[in-house]
């Protein structure tokens, strides 16, 4: 295929995962969707091969293709739209729930497409299906194998019923869940025209061509860097329900145009709710590899063939069910990007760590349940000092603003501000993380699942770290992982990690 013929076609099939998501993002009830856009969208081929992606969020990406592989051993047919969230199905936590459906044309397969969105409750021991001391699986709400959920163009009802009865807020569950239905369909009218334009052969070669290009370009990135391995080790402090140190080893091993990240020696799955399945883990390595090669590479599954992803079965890092996972998809994940940054950082120039969590909040009472992740400070680099008040590594969301949440939250903001004074010192400095200040106006239950409270994020090329996040009830300070009922008029701050500096200070 000729090369402008290509880029045509790219950016084509971009254009329809990235109007999946602005229809998502418009038609959705919760804020959490519309305001947040905690949701991503992606178009796979006929194999399942991720081909585009919208720019959305870098924990749900990576993990879709293990999604659509599912779905296609169920032998999906034409008009399907399948369900799922079961993390060790393809899955991430469960809130996520993820929609696959095949795009078929004029009775003949053309792909996949996908959508992954958080939705704000689906069961489980604590308001928003985030608890902070999970256990197992099963306390974190419903479990949903590959399933259904529209059957020859007709929407099943059955499963929708079985979805909002397990739902502390089921008309957002409802909307949500159309929302998703709705970009599907959006999916199949936009590939129809694009065979009525190009032809089927041309669509089929453009898929096969973008991987290997996307391929391509990223051996030649790789192929730069110095042959070797390299070795880090970072922790996460606590799993929610021992407050152990856990730890997380890798080894990235870079031979000719290939990347072998092996996570050996990383901890074994513990009590509490850190577990990662391995669909998350790779995902947080492609982001890092996305994040040290050239960012004009498209981000498709041809773009992570040259790596190599090995963890022991049933370690952190590679749990096995029904292990509690709802914090390795946030947390676990945050911190296998700092760990694997900071290995392949001894071979190519990368930035100082950033806040190195999503500072989750989960605030919950009948009828409501509000969940956010909140930004902080990212870390410096060779080019210049680190934003403030960003989200970082694998969330991507927005914030959800002021006026949404009070309007739609029995819940007052008190103070959101940069937390100023809270990013590394450096040549570069850090940027700085936020302070939120949220007053409950009603009896709640709250739930906060937090890193970086103990340690900070480390600066790089004798930068100085960004200060520790603090979470505080009525003044108290609570630790990272916390649940607990909060009276009406009490006061819940988070104040998040600033992102680490890099070089010495002082120096021009």
């Amino acid at each position: 295929m000729d090369p402008i013929t290509l880029q045509v076609m790219a950016s084509a099939l971009r254009a329809v995962a990235d109007e999946m998501e602005a229809a998502l993002v418009r038609s959705a009830f919760s804020p959490n969707i519309t305001e947040r856009r905690d949701c991503s969208t992606a178009i796979c081929d006929r194999d399942g091969a991720m081909i585009a992606q919208s720019a959305s969020i870098p924990v749900h990406l990576g993990a879709m293709p293990d999604a659509v592989a599912a779905v296609i051993a169920a032998t999906p047919t034409p008009g399907d739209v399948w369900i799922l969230n079961d993390p060790f199905t393809g899955g991430t936590h469960l809130p996520d729930l993820t929609l696959v459906s095949p795009l078929h044309v004029g009775g003949e397969l053309m792909g996949y497409a996908v959508s992954r969105a958080h939705h704000a409750d689906v069961g489980g021991m604590t308001p928003g299906s985030m608890p902070a001391a999970s256990r197992d699986l099963f306390q974190e709400g419903l479990v949903l194998p590959p399933v259904r959920l529209v059957a020859a163009g007709v929407v099943r009802e059955d499963i929708v019923a079985i979805i909002l009865a397990n739902s502390r807020t089921p008309h957002e569950r409802a909307g949500d869940l159309r929302a998703q239905i709705a970009a599907h369909r959006l999916a199949d009218a936009r590939m129809a025209d694009l065979v009525a334009r190009w032809g089927r052969l041309v669509v089929y070669e453009a898929c096969g061509e973008l991987l290997a290009y996307a391929e391509r370009r990223t051996r030649a990135e790789i192929a730069r860097m110095p042959d070797g391995t390299y070795r880090a080790e970072d922790t996460l402090e606590g799993d929610g329900v021992t407050d152990a140190t856990v730890h997380i080893r890798v080894a990235v091993t870079v031979d000719g145009d290939e990347l072998t990240v092996d996570f050996s020696g990383t901890d074994a799955t513990g009590p509490g709710n850190c577990n990662c399945p391995l669909a998350v883990t790779r995902s947080a390595v492609y982001f890092v590899v996305r994040s040290v090669t050239d960012p004009d590479i498209p981000a498709s599954s041809g773009a992570f063939a040259p790596v190599r992803i090995t963890a022991a079965d049933g370690c952190l890092v590679n749990a096995r069910r029904p292990a509690a996972v709802a914090a390795g998809n946030v947390e676990t994940s945050s911190r296998i990007v700092d760990v694997v940054t900071a290995a392949i950082g001894q071979a190519v120039p990368t930035m100082a760590m950033g806040q190195g969590t999503m500072n989750n909040i989960t605030i919950g009472a009948t009828g409501f349940t509000y969940y956010e992740t909140l930004a902080g400070g990212q870390g410096a680099g060779p080019s210049g000092p680190g934003p403030s008040a960003v989200h970082v590594a694998m969330s991507n969301t927005l914030n959800t603003p002021i006026e949404s949440l009070e309007t739609t939250y029995p819940v007052r903001v008190e103070r959101y501000a940069i937390r100023d004074g809270s990013g590394g010192a450096g040549r570069h400095r850090g940027g700085d993380g936020v302070v939120r200040i949220l007053r409950l106006l009603v009896d709640a239950q709250v739930s906060i699942i937090s890193e970086r409270r103990t340690t900070a994020p480390r600066g790089a090329q004798g930068g100085s770290g960004g200060a520790p996040g603090v979470n505080r009830l009525d003044g108290r300070v609570l630790p990272g992982k916390w649940t607990g009922d909060v009276a009406a008029g009490s006061l819940v701050e988070i104040s998040t990690p600033g992102g680490g500096g890099w070089g010495p200070p002082g120096e021009a």
